[in-house]
C-alpha cells in the first residue's frame, strides 16, 4: 500500500511545491488579474460576506461578491478569522493562491487513486490535472499566471466531489450530504463547473446499479446542492433575467463550434487523450466490461460533449451567452483526462486477462513512463499559440510580485498624488500597465491600478480587468448611450481598448467637451494617462478643464478644475446625498443603479430609476435642494434566496440519517 500510493504522491507533492515555490515563492502574485481578486478578498474582509454589500469602488459602486463567484473570498474572510485578523490580505491572498494551484493535482490524485487502486496509475491524470494549460480558464496560465482563481477553484474541487460519489460506484452505502455540501461548494466556485458537477453525480446514480432508487438519490443531491448555494444563487438568477440585468455577459472568446475544434484540434496531447478515451470505447462495443468506477470515468467526456452540442447548437443561437461553451471546456478537459486514466487501466486489465501479456505491475509502469513521456513530449505550444499545452516549469519574469510592480511603475506615489486630487473619481485610459514592450494588447500586463480604491479611499473608472457591471458595458462602448451600452454582452476585453478608445469613442477622434460631458456625469475629477497614450491625449490636454498635467513616474495625472463630490457613506451601506432640482424630476446620484437601492428624504420614500449610463437616478419635488438617504439593502431575492439555503441546511440536518447515507 505504501508503494502504491504514498510514494507516487510524495513525488507529485515534492514536484507541485518546487514548482509553486518558483512561481509563487517571492510574495503575493502582482501580475494580470490578481491586484483585482487581491481587492475582492479586501471588500469581503472589511465590509463583510454578505453578497449585497454595496462596494463603492469600481465603476461607481457594485455589489461585487452578488456576481462574481464569492466561494474564494469566502475562504479568505475565514482565514481571516481563523488568524484573528492579524494577517494581511496579501498574506491571506497568498495562501489561497497556493490552495488553487495544489488543488486540482491533489484532487484528481486522490479521485484516481481510489477508482483505479494504485498511486502509481493516477500519477499522470494527476500529472496533468496540475499542469495542464491549454487555452483552459482554470488550467497554470489562466487560472493561475492570469489570475482566474475562482475558476481553478472549482475545477479542483469536481475531483473531490467525484471522490465523495465514488461509493455509490462501489456498492457500498455511500453518503449523500457530502455530495451535495461539495456540489454547493464548485457552484459558489464557479457555475461554469457545474455542468460538469450535475454530470458527474448524475452518471455517479446511474452507474450505481441501484436503479431508480440511486437515480433519486442523484437527483436529490443536485436538488439539495443548488438549494444550499440558494442564497447567493437565486437572486444572481433574478437579477440576470430582470429588465434591467445588473450583470453583462462576458461574451469576447470564440466559443464556436469551428473556433472550439481548431483550437482543441492544434494540441496533439489533447488528440492523444482523446484518442485513448475513445478506444475504451470501441473495447467495449467488442466486449470489454471494466469497472463500474472506470465506465462512470469514460463516460464523463461524452456527456460533456452532448452538453457543449447542446451550448454551440441550441443556447448560443437562441442568444442564451452567460456560460458560452468555451467555458464549459474546462470540464471537458477534466472529463478527458480522468477517461484516459480510466481507459489506460481498462484496456491493460482486459489485455491482461485474455491473453495474459505480462504481470500488471509491468503494464502499469510501461504506462505510466509512456503518459509521462508523452506530456513532456507534447507540452510546447503550438504554432501560433500563447500558452503551452502543459506548463512544465514557470518561466522567469512571468510572475512578477506586487512589490516588483508597485515599485516598478512608482504606484505609491501615484497613490499618494490621486488622494490629493479634487474629490471625485478617478479614471483610468488603461485597464493596466504593460509589463513587457511591444504592441500586442495581450503583452504581459498587471490590473494594479484597480487596488486604487483599497489604498486611497479614491473611487475608480476603468483600471480594472473586464467587468461586467452596466457601468463598465458604459464605459467600454458608450457609442451606444442608453439601454443597449446597459444590456449588450462585452465583446471585447478591457485590455484589447487600452489605448485605442474610452466610451466607445476612438482617442485620435474624441472631441475634448465629448470627453469632459461624459466625465462628469461619472462625477470623474481625474484622469491617469500613461507614456504611451501621449499621441492620443489632445482631448484633455487642449481642454481648459482639465489644467496642466502631473507626471508621476510613467503617468499623467489631469485634474478638473472643479471637484465632483461624490455620495457620502453614513455607514454599512447607506450613503447621503445632497440633490439639487429646483424644477423638480428625476436627478442623477452619482452612484451606480441597483434594484436593490431604497432612497428616502425626510419627507418620505422616492422613486428610483436607473439612468441612460447606468447611474441611479432619483425622483425628487421641486426644491432648492434636498438630502437624500440611499439604503443598498437585501429584496425580495435576497430573502427568498437564503430562505432557501435555510431550508436545504435544515433538510441535511433534520433527515441527516436519509440523505447521509443510501442503501447498499
Amino acid at each position: 500500500m505504501f508503494v502504491r500510493s504514498v510514494i507516487p504522491a510524495a513525488l507529485l507533492a515534492v514536484y507541485a511545491v518546487a514548482w509553486g515555490w518558483a512561481a509563487l515563492g517571492r510574495g503575493v502574485p502582482g501580475g494580470d488579474d490578481h491586484p483585482g481578486q487581491l481587492y475582492r478578498l479586501i471588500h469581503a474582509i472589511t465590509l463583510g460576506p454578505a453578497p449585497w454589500h454595496w462596494n463603492p469602488g469600481w465603476w461607481a459602486g457594485y455589489p461585487e461578491l452578488q456576481y462574481y463567484p464569492p466561494l474564494f473570498f469566502y475562504l479568505g474572510y475565514a482565514l481571516h478569522w481563523l488568524c484573528l485578523g492579524m494577517a494581511s490580505p496579501g498574506v491571506l491572498y497568498l495562501i489561497l493562491v497556493w490552495l488553487v494551484f495544489l488543488l486540482p493535482g491533489a484532487t484528481t490524485y486522490a479521485l484516481l487513486t481510489r477508482a483505479l487502486g494504485s498511486g502509481w496509475l493516477a500519477l499522470p491524470g494527476a500529472f496533468l490535472a496540475l499542469l495542464i494549460s491549454a487555452d483552459s480558464r482554470s488550467g497554470v496560465e489562466e487560472g493561475l499566471r492570469w489570475g482566474l482563481v475562482a475558476a481553478r477553484l472549482g475545477w479542483g474541487l469536481v475531483p473531490l466531489l467525484g471522490l465523495a460519489c465514488l461509493p455509490w460506484l462501489e456498492g457500498a452505502r455511500g453518503p449523500r450530504a457530502w455530495p451535495a455540501v461539495l456540489l454547493a461548494a464548485v457552484v459558489l466556485a464557479h457555475p461554469a463547473h457545474a455542468p460538469m458537477a450535475v454530470m458527474l453525480v448524475l452518471l455517479a446514480s446511474a452507474f450505481s446499479g441501484g436503479g431508480t432508487r440511486r437515480l433519486t438519490d442523484g437527483l436529490l443531491v443536485v436538488a439539495v446542492g443548488f438549494a444550499l448555494a440558494g442564497f447567493w444563487l437565486v437572486p444572481l438568477v433574478a437579477h440576470l433575467v430582470g429588465s434591467a440585468p445588473m450583470a453583462l455577459p462576458l461574451a469576447w472568446a470564440d466559443a464556436s463550434f469551428l473556433g472550439l475544434v481548431t483550437a482543441f484540434a492544434s494540441r496533439p496531447l489533447l488528440l492523444v487523450l482523446v484518442v485513448l478515451n475513445l478506444s475504451a470505447w470501441a473495447g467495449i462495443a467488442l466486449g470489454l466490461r471494466p469497472p463500474r468506477p472506470l465506465l462512470w470515468l469514460l463516460a464523463l467526456a461524452p456527456a460533456m460533449d452532448a452538453l457543449l452540442a447542446l451550448d454551440i447548437f441550441v443556447a448560443a443561437p437562441a442568444g442564451i451567452v452567460w456560460l458560452p461553451a468555451d467555458r464549459l471546456m474546462d470540464g471537458m478537459l477534466l472529463a478527458l483526462i480522468l477517461g484516459a486514466s480510466a481507459a489506460g487501466v481498462a484496456l491493460g486489465r482486459a489485455g491482461i486477462a485474455r491473453y495474459g501479456w505480462t504481470p500488471p505491475w509491468a503494464v502499469g509502469g510501461v504506462g505510466i513512463v509512456a503518459a509521462l513521456a508523452a506530456a513532456l513530449l507534447l507540452a510546447a505550444p503550438p504554432a501560433g499559440a500563447r500558452e503551452p499545452t502543459v506548463s512544465l516549469w514557470p518561466k522567469f519574469g512571468e510572475w512578477p510580485t506586487s512589490d516588483s510592480v508597485i515599485h516598478g511603475f512608482r504606484f505609491t506615489a501615484l497613490w499618494d498624488a490621486l488622494g490629493r486630487a479634487p474629490s471625485g473619481r478617478v479614471l483610468f485610459l488603461r485597464s493596466a500597465v504593460p509589463l513587457a514592450f511591444g504592441r500586442e494588447w495581450w503583452r504581459e500586463h498587471s490590473h494594479m491600478s484597480a487596488l486604487t480604491p483599497a489604498v486611497t479611499e479614491r473611487a475608480i473608472v476603468g483600471g480594472t480587468f473586464t467587468h461586467p457591471s452596466p457601468v463598465a458595458g458604459f464605459f467600454y462602448s458608450g457609442l451606444h448611450e442608453g439601454p443597449a451600452a446597459l444590456r449588450a454582452p462585452i465583446r471585447m476585453l478591457a485590455e484589447q481598448r487600452d489605448g485605442q478608445t474610452v466610451f466607445g469613442r476612438d482617442l485620435l477622434r474624441l472631441r475634448p467637451g465629448e470627453f469632459t460631458r461624459l466625465a462628469v456625469r461619472l462625477r470623474v475629477s481625474s484622469v491617469v494617462a500613461t507614456d504611451e497614450d501621449v499621441p492620443r491625449l489632445r482631448f484633455l490636454a487642449s481642454d481648459p478643464e482639465w489644467g496642466v498635467h502631473q507626471r508621476v513616474g510613467p503617468f499623467l495625472v489631469f485634474s478638473a478644475t472643479t471637484p465632483r463630490p461624490l455620495p457620502q457613506r453614513l455607514d454599512g451601506n447607506r450613503y447621503f446625498v445632497f440633490l439639487a432640482q429646483p424644477e423638480g424630476g428625476w436627478v442623477s446620484t452619482g452612484i451606480a443603479w441597483s434594484p436593490l437601492w431604497r432612497a428616502k428624504s425626510p419627507a418620505g420614500p422616492l422613486a428610483t430609476r436607473q439612468g441612460d449610463v447606468g447611474l441611479l437616478e432619483v425622483e425628487v419635488p421641486a426644491a432648492q435642494g434636498v438630502g437624500v438617504t440611499l439604503h443598498h439593502r437585501p429584496g425580495i431575492a435576497e430573502w427568498a434566496g437564503a430562505l432557501v439555503s435555510l431550508a436545504a441546511v435544515a433538510t441535511l440536518w433534520l433527515r441527516g440519517g436519509g440523505l447521509r447515507r443510501g442503501p447498499a
